[in-house]
């Protein structure tokens, strides 16, 4: 067998490509597929709101939504090492928009700002995530230059959840724990499988949410002990596309005037759900599943991974090229 010659990575300096951060970085970055880059490194969804967001005195390089919550996602960047200036601004925004996650990129991370960050990722709430993240540039050869984001520093999910639901109610219920053991195997599952769909934290509730590529529109996955066609209990699963807010029930029409062709499509009925007294809408396939025996759980992962991924497949196109409806 022949020896292959294999190429040699080369680093490019970060300013060979981007001369400044304003006029050249931030806007590479707010690029549809360099969010999605990023997103992928950090496993959230973004969709742009905003470049040189107002916040007080300042101006936020990018603000985003997280697509799977319609949480804020602020994103600051340097071209340099951290400085202690832009760790004040991180924290001011914060404060100004109640932002729910933050991303600060830069070329190195100084140990007393990642360390900063590690210690506020600690001791702040679930409403609050950091991220670090050092950018770096490289090609092979003539190749193309390509980004690599590297993280530096990033919430710790596991323990936060548990210490934080048993700060808000107690100690947390053992169906609780449940809930979150389920989600967080689940997540495991889909990554193992190598899904393309994202999960989001794993925490102790019913459901969890999935990115489809815009806000305000989502799918969920749902374990319940009440069944949803009989209205008694019994456990059930569901994989539901989620609608929220001003645009909910005119992109519920639309989808239902397309009722057939989407059936057709997924290859299985859904149910179609349209509470009047309600801004949300959803539709939901289910499956009878007791998911309190943890022997049986490797089915319904497998049963929500297909119906998530056949849903993303068929409704992804669609709701991407909605156009919401203003409030009236």
């Amino acid at each position: 067998m022949g020896t292959r010659t294999l190429g040699r990575l080369q680093k490019v300096e970060l300013r060979e490509v981007w001369t400044s951060e304003s006029s050249d970085f931030t806007p590479w970055l707010a690029q549809e597929e360099n969010l999605k880059l990023l997103g992928e490194a950090i496993s959230i969804e973004l969709e742009l709101e905003s470049l040189e967001k107002e916040v007080g005195p300042f101006r936020a390089d990018i603000l985003c939504k997280d697509t799977a919550t319609d949480n804020w996602v602020l994103i600051e960047n340097q071209l340099e090492r951290t400085d202690h200036p832009h760790l004040g601004q991180l924290l001011t925004y914060a404060a100004g928009l109640n932002a729910v996650t933050i991303v600060w990129i830069a070329e190195r991370f100084t140990e007393e700002h990642r360390t900063t960050l590690d210690w506020l990722n600690e001791r702040t709430d679930d409403k609050i995530n950091l991220f670090g993240l050092e950018i770096e540039l490289w090609r092979i050869g003539d190749s193309p230059i390509a980004p690599k984001f590297n993280i530096i520093s990033q919430p710790n999910d596991w323990s936060r959840t548990v210490q934080q639901a048993a700060a808000a109610g107690g100690e947390v219920s053992a169906h609780k724990q449940l809930q979150l053991k389920f989600w967080t195997a689940f997540k495991q599952y889909m990554e193992t499988e190598g899904s393309f769909i994202r999960c989001q934290k794993p925490l102790p509730q019913h459901w969890t949410n999935h990115a489809i590529g815009r806000s305000g529109v989502h799918l969920t996955s749902i374990v319940s002990l009440w069944n949803s066609e009989t209205g008694v209990k019994g456990p059930e699963i569901r994989a539901e596309l989620y609608m929220d807010g001003p645009s909910a029930k005119q992109e519920f029409a639309s989808l239902e005037k397309q009722k057939e062709g989407i059936e057709n499509a997924l290859g299985f009925a859904l149910t179609w759900h349209n509470p009047e007294n309600k801004a949300m809408c959803r539709l939901y396939t289910r499956q009878n599943a007791d998911f309190l025996d943890e022997a049986l759980w490797p089915q319904q992962f497998e049963w929500l991974k297909q119906r998530l991924e056949t849903m993303h497949k068929v409704f992804g196109p669609i709701v991407k090229n909605m156009k919401p409806v203003a409030a009236e």
